[in-house]
């Protein structure tokens, strides 16, 4: 199994939908008191490496969760490449990519440090 060392992912801090006929190809924000669905969708930005050394990195990690049957796109938001799973499958999408050697960056707070 290849490994992806020193690559590091975060959650992008709100869900996301695909915008109206564009599912696959484009996604919006869903508003803070939008109702989630089904077929809600999480984003994860790559922290490391950055700029045009991540899409390489993003496919492969694309590729990895679809070796596991997670649908996933990578997609241009915010000016960089984001790979997008349904909210549904974040937890399988995660595990995988902590499998494969990829470094999850998750918040933490003063009352919860670890």
């Amino acid at each position: 199994m290849n490994t992806m060392q020193l690559s590091i992912v975060h959650r992008l801090p709100q869900s996301y939908r695909w915008s109206a006929g564009f599912a696959g190809s484009r996604v919006e924000p869903i508003p803070q008191n939008g109702p989630l669905s089904d077929n809600s969708l999480v984003g994860l930005k790559l922290l490391s490496p950055d700029g045009e050394k991540a899409w390489p990195v993003m496919h492969t990690l694309s590729q990895a969760l679809t070796d596991i049957e997670v649908a996933c796109s990578v997609l241009e938001c915010e000016g960089e490449p984001c790979l997008f799973v349904n909210c549904q499958d974040e937890y399988a999408a995660t595990c995988r990519l902590k499998n494969f050697g990829v470094a999850i960056a998750e918040p933490f707070s003063g009352n919860n440090p670890f």
